[in-house]
């Protein structure tokens, strides 16, 4: 099996046609010489039944101390003239009427068969193989009707004749059908390597055109020629690279973003510890503005992180049912002291909303919304949180009491770094709930809530598919 597997797909196929061809040549080989021994037998049988005659015809009856005795006249030499050539010899066996030898071999085993109740000839002849000693031997055995004046009787006259001429019909028969099934066995090896060989330079082209791609270029590779049976591989192969070439970008715009967004506040932390040094603020105002600076760069390199994950979650299919109001609640009761210090009014109105997501991306999700909420919001602003179902999704709105969107920010929100107060966060919430919410089927809105044009805040809105409704959706 070893040995198999490292055969070449051209090695293979030849092996995989040529030897059942050979099988069924090497059977088709045996049959043939069976049916060749079979239609030697048919010819020649009918030598052996005319040599048989031509005894009987010969025989006599004479009668000798009284006794009717059954005479042969016939000479050896008279069957030269049946036999076929010097290939092969003829026996014969005449007996009387009770059984004894008259002429010929007496060695000659005597017949003790039946005729055959149809036979293929107007004779009482019965032909079967035998042994005359060691040598094999074709027997025909013809029972001869004897008349004579005051009586009749049955004589058995038996001829042999050994296989040499037979067996080699046959063997000229089959070694001449043997060599044109070779021939045509080479004809169908060299069309099978042809047509593989054919066949493979699709392959061969595109194992070139990848060896000679520069590092890094992960475009889909161009296969409009191949075989229908390489066409879900050139596939499969493409989607991996899209795949691939995805992670790098990500990859590379996570680094890019990276080096950029912690630049500054690295730049403003070590000001700030130079300008601590040096005195020009009390050691307790400057570490108040340190301590600031890195929480907001651990943010957002809390929230950077958090972008990547998500960009990972699309590539997840095995996420588990979770109920999205327990998630909710939780983050409800552990951002409760922030609504407290700033006095917000609080309304929370869940119900059970099973959905097919990871905890964490919900927790993600719901935290950068409702954070938003109470950072936005003004002290003393009611906070509404509800999560309702109707049996197909679940919807999770967010309604503050802030000042609302423009329709300029309205357009960017959602993109990376693009945050509607520069002065007071990082613009990756959003992003980071917008990436959430494709991953998972759903949709997302931020809508300015209001009466008669004027804004009293703004709804976020946030709709996913509940999980039994998409598994009925996605059932085939």
């Amino acid at each position: 099996m070893d040995a198999l597997r490292r055969l070449s797909l051209r090695n293979r196929l030849l092996l995989g046609i040529l030897l059942p061809v050979l099988a069924v040549i090497a059977l088709n080989g045996v049959v043939l010489y069976r049916q060749a021994l079979k239609a030697a037998d048919t010819a020649y049988d009918r030598t052996l039944l005319a040599t048989a005659k031509s005894i009987g015809d010969l025989l006599e009856v004479e009668r000798v101390d009284g006794r009717t005795r059954l005479k042969s006249t016939l000479l050896y030499s008279a069957l030269e003239a049946f036999e076929a050539d010097n290939r092969s010899r003829l026996y014969y066996k005449v007996s009387g009427f009770d059984g004894e030898t008259v002429s010929g071999f007496e060695a000659l085993p005597t017949w003790r068969g039946r005729l055959p109740q149809k036979g293929p000839y107007a004779a009482l002849v019965d032909f079967y193989d035998s042994h005359y000693g060691p040598t094999p031997v074709r027997m025909a055995v013809l029972l001869q009707p004897v008349t004579w004046d005051g009586g009749q009787g049955m004589a058995t006259v038996q001829v042999a004749e050994t296989l040499e001429l037979r067996e080699s019909l046959a063997r000229q028969l089959l070694l001449g059908t043997l060599w044109r099934e070779s021939a045509l066995l080479l004809v169908i090896a060299a069309v099978v390597a042809f047509v593989v060989h054919r066949a493979m330079r699709p392959v061969q082209r595109i194992s070139q055109s990848l060896r000679q791609r520069a590092q890094g270029e992960l475009a889909p590779i161009e296969a409009t020629d191949a075989p229908r049976e390489l066409r879900p591989l050139v596939e499969a192969t493409n989607q991996l690279m899209g795949r691939l070439r995805d992670l790098l970008e990500q990859q590379k715009r996570f680094v890019r973003d990276s080096s950029h967004q912690l630049r500054t506040p690295l730049a403003v932390l070590k000001a700030q510890v130079q300008s601590a040094r040096r005195g020009d603020l009390p050691a307790e105002a400057a570490l108040e503005e340190i301590g600031q600076t890195v929480e907001r760069a651990t943010e957002l390199a809390n929230q950077m992180l958090a972008l990547a994950k998500v960009a990972q979650l699309r590539r997840q299919d095995d996420a588990p049912v979770t109920d999205w109001a327990e998630v909710v609640r939780q983050l409800a009761l552990d951002m409760a002291p922030l609504m407290a210090e700033r006095e917000l009014d609080v309304a929370v109105d869940l119900q059970a909303a099973p959905v097919r997501a990871h905890e964490w991306a919900l927790r993600e999700l719901s935290r950068n919304l409702i954070h938003n909420a109470v950072k936005h919001g003004p002290p003393h602003s009611g906070l509404t949180i509800t999560l309702l179902s109707d049996g197909r999704h679940a919807a999770l709105t967010i309604a503050d009491g802030g000042p609302g969107i423009s329709e300029v920010q309205r357009q960017r929100l959602f993109q990376p770094f693009s945050a509607g107060d520069t002065r007071s966060g990082s613009g990756l919430g959003l992003s980071i709930c917008h990436d959430v919410v494709l991953a998972l089927g759903g949709q997302i809105a931020l809508e300015n809530r209001g009466r008669a044009g004027a804004v009293q805040g703004l709804d976020a809105i946030v709709r996913l598919p509940l999980a039994a409704a998409a598994e009925r959706e996605s059932a085939p």
